[in-house]
This record gives C-alpha cells, structure tokens and sequence, in this order.
C-alpha cells in the first residue's frame, strides 16, 4: 500500500508541476478549473483504489 501512495504522490505532483506554469503563463481561468478538476478526479481515484480489498 505504501507504493500506491508513494506513486500517486508523485504523480499528483508531477502533474501539478507540468500544468501550473501553462496556466499563469496564458492567465486562464478555465483551464485552471479543467485542472483542478482533473486533481480532484486523481484523489478519488486513489482513495477508491486504496478501499478496493487486494487480490
């Protein structure tokens, strides 16, 4: 388990620092919200998967 989160850590952070730049460079207000939402559905992701029982 302490993989998942490792990874998803990372991933989480990998795409907040590949996307943040692009939006204050282009100043938009959508794409920002396009990405939070994108964050969001990462976390409930890696919740869902951290509840799912192994196999």
């Amino acid at each position: 388990m302490g993989i998942k989160i490792f990874a998803a850590i990372v991933a989480i952070a990998l795409m907040i620092a590949f996307l943040t730049p692009v939006v204050f460079k282009l100043k938009d207000v959508a794409l920002g919200c396009i990405i939070l939402i994108g964050i969001a559905m990462m976390l409930i992701d890696l919740w869902q998967s951290l509840q799912a029982k192994e196999e």
